[in-house]
């Protein structure tokens, strides 16, 4: 968690988001304060599960270790593949060399684990205090290793970021060594669990779009090429960093609404439909079976959900797509959307789909945010693990935002858990009132 102190929040208008809106219809609330969020760190969580020959080695302290440690619920005979270098106190002081040292734990943790094929080193608040240069470091290892092992770095600090840029960040360091490649292909941008993108790369496949990759890969070596050729679908919309590089290696992103329930599946699908020529009626007949499962998973959630209001506090960066979901697909009343940044071109579609007069609020400030929540008393709150007890106490109920982005909530198969995730506290309180 960090701190920042800062004048009264303003309310501004959004930037044309779309000409079917107008910006007065949408304000902005734009926020700067005091923040409760967890670090970049927390994306090795879910990042080295996906990356299966890779390793996340954090540069940091005890408390960095104790954070991956809790977060990720690793067992005493697990081997992981995250660890953590800790900074000692000898370090800091200058009574050490810290670069011999990485040197010396990169050294061993390649003689122990010598499956590894890609290494990152993450840097985090105590290393990016001390001045330690990774990027320096990661170009020193790769010289020494000869290749065996590739060696990248990003920054996993949370002084200025919240905790889902962590992959936005990892994925931005595997955009330079991708392959350069002028093949006509779609890239999958964003870590999705393996059975969502099997789903997604069926769907593609049956539309007749044939070369398809994901970033990031399952395998080191199966990292994609990009180039000219390349167009690529945002899973995730916290992912600017990632597809601005990509934008810069000439790839070219597909805007789209994100592929949260049966709407917004279809619209994130018929972006690459659209892109690569494929028949209109062509793509109605392969996603018209995925999407009426998913209308009739999401019905079953309906009667439950619509009418409730909700109000998201900031946290992941997933509120604006899963509050349209929520508005247009379940019939829920949004109070107020929040979300830590606005990304208002990758957003557009998200933005245009909710109701005129929707409450977003941009960035932080925890104190004036909980005072209107007190105030709405919403249905259902959707905040960070650290807002949520203290909520529960004073009887409201409340969903976990980093539960959104551990489950598998994308696509059509998904959509009807999705919608779960929202009742499922609405249901707990019903039997607790009972």
């Amino acid at each position: 968690m960090s701190v920042a102190t800062a004048p009264a929040p303003s309310v501004v208008p959004s930037a044309a988001l779309s000409s079917n809106l107008s910006a007065d219809m949408l304000p902005v609330l734009r926020e700067r304060g005091q923040r409760e969020v967890f670090c970049g760190l927390t994306g090795i969580v879910w990042l080295h599960r996906k990356v299966q020959d890779a390793f996340f080695l954090v540069v940091g302290s005890r408390t960095c270790a104790h954070l991956l440690q809790s977060a990720a619920g690793v067992m005493v005979f697990a081997e992981p593949r995250f660890a953590t270098a800790i900074i000692e106190e000898r370090d800091l002081a200058g009574l050490a060399d810290a670069n011999e040292e990485l040197d010396r734990v990169v050294r061993r943790l390649l003689a122990r684990r010598p499956e590894i094929k890609l290494l990152f080193l993450v840097g985090s608040c105590p290393s990016e205090v001390i001045k330690l240069d990774l990027s320096r470091a990661a170009v020193r290892l790769n010289a020494g290793l000869g290749g065996d092992v590739r060696v990248l770095n990003y920054s996993g600090s949370g002084i200025e970021t919240t905790f889902t840029q962590g992959e936005d960040a990892c994925l931005a360091a595997l955009v330079p060594v991708m392959p350069a490649s002028d093949v006509s292909q779609l890239l999958i941008v964003g870590a999705l669990p393996d059975i969502v993108e099997d789903q997604f790369r069926r769907l593609f496949a049956e539309l007749g779009i044939a070369r398809v990759a994901s970033l990031p890969p399952r395998r080191a070596k199966d990292l994609a090429s990009v180039g000219p050729g390349t167009r690529f679908l945002l899973a995730q919309p916290f992912l600017g960093d990632t597809a601005h590089a990509l934008e810069e290696r000439g790839a070219v992103h597909l805007p789209a609404m994100f592929p949260f329930g049966a709407e917004g599946t279809t619209a994130w699908l018929h972006a690459a439909a659209e892109a690569f020529g494929i028949d209109e009626m062509h793509f109605r007949s392969v996603v018209a079976p995925g999407r009426e499962r998913a209308k009739r998973a999401i019905a079953r959630h309906a009667e439950r959900l619509a009418g409730k209001s909700i109000f998201f506090m900031p946290d992941s960066q997933l509120e604006v797509p899963l509050a349209r979901f929520l508005s247009n697909e379940l019939g829920m009343e949004l109070v107020e959307v929040g979300t830590p940044y606005l990304h208002r071109s990758h957003l557009a579609a998200d933005l245009a789909a909710l109701p005129a007069g929707t409450q977003l609020s941009e960035g932080q400030d925890v104190e004036r945010q909980l005072d209107r929540v007190r105030a709405a008393r919403p249905d259902l709150t959707v905040c960070g693990l650290g807002l949520a007890n203290p909520l529960e106490r004073e009887g409201l109920s409340t969903k976990w935002s980093i539960e959104l982005v551990f489950s598998p909530v994308h696509g059509f198969e998904q959509a009807g858990d999705l919608a779960e995730l929202f009742a499922r506290p609405l249901v707990r309180r019903d039997r607790l009132a009972v």
